[in-house]
């Protein structure tokens, strides 16, 4: 996994785009995409809550320090990285639930969604990273005004999509 931008502007948002396993990103890539094309600063990374508990640890405590603004974080199976991760920062942190063979995601979409009272943790459907991206483009809208203009044009074209087709029979 490498560094998808260069962290070089303070002044830009920033995401962190952490997962537990490479196999994750085929799914994550799409948050990664959506943001990139707002001119979001992404850094991805990975980071397993059980096989390297000391990385997520001073990852999670560093994030607001690093210059993150939003946290997103994929997990599978038991999906303990989304929750461990804000339970240690104050940065919003939105969880993707990764579909696996077995049980096809929703012990992972149950892990992070119920997360204890005091421990928020925004979560978007099964495998749903590019929705992931576009609720960390909403937060980072107040801070960045510039992403509101690029939601609405989006919505727009989400729109046009919808309105450009036609069935046949």
């Amino acid at each position: 996994m490498s560094v998808l931008s260069n962290m070089g502007d303070m002044d830009s948002p920033k995401v962190a785009l952490i997962m537990g396993s490479e196999s994750d990103w085929p799914i994550m890539v799409h948050a990664a995409e959506i943001l990139e094309s707002a001119g979001v600063d992404v850094v991805a990374e990975i980071i397993s809550a059980h096989r390297t508990p000391g990385k997520m640890v001073e990852f999670a405590q560093s994030a607001k320090s690093r210059g993150f603004d939003v946290v997103i974080a994929g997990a599978g199976g038991a999906a303990h990285l989304p929750g461990m991760v804000a339970s240690m920062t104050p940065l919003p942190v939105i969880g993707v639930p990764i579909p696996l063979a077995q049980l096809d995601g929703m012990d992972s979409l149950l892990s992070i969604v119920q997360m204890p009272s005091g421990v928020p943790v925004a979560t978007v459907g099964i495998g749903q990273a590019r929705n992931a991206g576009l609720l960390a483009l909403r937060i980072l809208g107040g801070k960045f005004p510039n992403l509101v203009e690029f939601l609405e044009n989006f919505a727009q074209s989400q729109a046009q999509i919808v309105l450009d087709k036609k069935l046949s029979r």
